[in-house]
């Protein structure tokens, strides 16, 4: 991968905890300006403290990404505060382990994995342009084969189960970044593309699922061959996020190997227009984007 990112700034949701954190130590290690989005204040402070001898800087900018009118204003001061934005990192995650809903009134997993990272793309594609090798990148996970869309009980009020919610929410990464690619207009030179980092039973994802899940969890961890690293998991991260050979791949599923073929459901596309069109109304913009936002 590149070794000197003095060059670029990256925008990393989730950045504060787990191989999010690890990823942005790294980037900024190498010389990145790591611009990290997480709820934790005092998380944030001391990741920004720690960066103060390394080759690049971390900044943190303290947002809650259920709420919409938060997203907004965290879009808007990313435009305000940064010339331009090279690559724009969705790695925050959410399992909440009852039914809750965002201040929105969506069903929270949702609203945190799949519609934050749509309009927060929606409000920022454009301060990617001027970026000469600008990129979107989502973190998904293989659990979304155990998924599909339910359109008719999409947040789940009729029957909540944490762990469905949250392969759910993959998948809708997934749809999303495939129907993202699909829209952009040729001439965009914009990539994206979504990322399994593996499993990773130490991360913080799982702190609100059942007793039963947690115990699964940490059981399977304990499977030679089965669990990942923070740092394996953060470099997987990072090869999308800075590495030259994702510089002209997009709409991609990425795993341990490379593109792989996700569940069928993810690549079709009067799956993926309807997802859009529902996503759109959820967060209240036009359908017609990315062209409306990049003209």
């Amino acid at each position: 991968m590149t070794d000197d990112l003095s060059d670029r700034t990256i925008l990393l949701t989730g950045g504060t905890s787990g191989f999010g954190r690890v990823a942005a130590v790294d980037l900024a290690n190498r010389g990145a300006t790591v611009v990290v989005v997480g709820r934790d204040e005092s998380k944030g402070a001391t990741l920004v403290e720690r960066s103060t001898d390394f080759a690049g800087t971390i900044a943190f900018h303290q947002a809650d990404l259920a709420s919409q009118s938060t997203v907004r204003s965290l879009a808007a001061t990313v435009k305000r505060e940064y010339d331009r934005i090279d690559v724009l990192a969705h790695n925050a995650g959410l399992s909440a382990g009852s039914r809750r809903e965002s201040p929105d009134g969506i069903e929270l997993t949702l609203a945190v994995n799949h519609l934050a990272p749509y309009l927060l793309t929606y409000e920022l594609l454009d301060h990617l342009r001027d970026a000469p090798d600008p990129r979107v990148v989502i973190t998904a996970s293989d659990i979304h084969r155990r998924a599909t869309l339910d359109f008719d009980d999409l947040q789940l009020t009729d029957e909540y189960d944490s762990l469905d919610a949250y392969a759910r929410s993959k998948l809708a990464n997934i749809a999303f970044t495939v129907e993202l690619d699909a829209r952009l207009p040729d001439d965009a030179a914009v990539t994206v593309n979504c990322v399994h980092p593996g499993f990773i039973p130490s991360t913080d994802l799982f702190r609100e699922v059942s007793l039963r899940t947690r115990v699964l969890v940490r059981i399977a961890g304990l499977i030679p061959g089965v669990a990942t690293s923070k740092q394996a998991a953060a470099e997987r991260l990072q090869m999308l996020l800075v590495d030259p050979r994702y510089g002209s791949v997009s709409g991609q599923y990425v795993g341990s190997d490379g593109p792989e073929d996700p569940a069928p459901e993810a690549t079709n596309q009067a799956v993926r227009r309807r997802l859009w069109r529902i996503s759109a109304e959820l967060v209240g913009i036009t359908l017609d984007w990315p062209a409306s936002t990049m003209d």
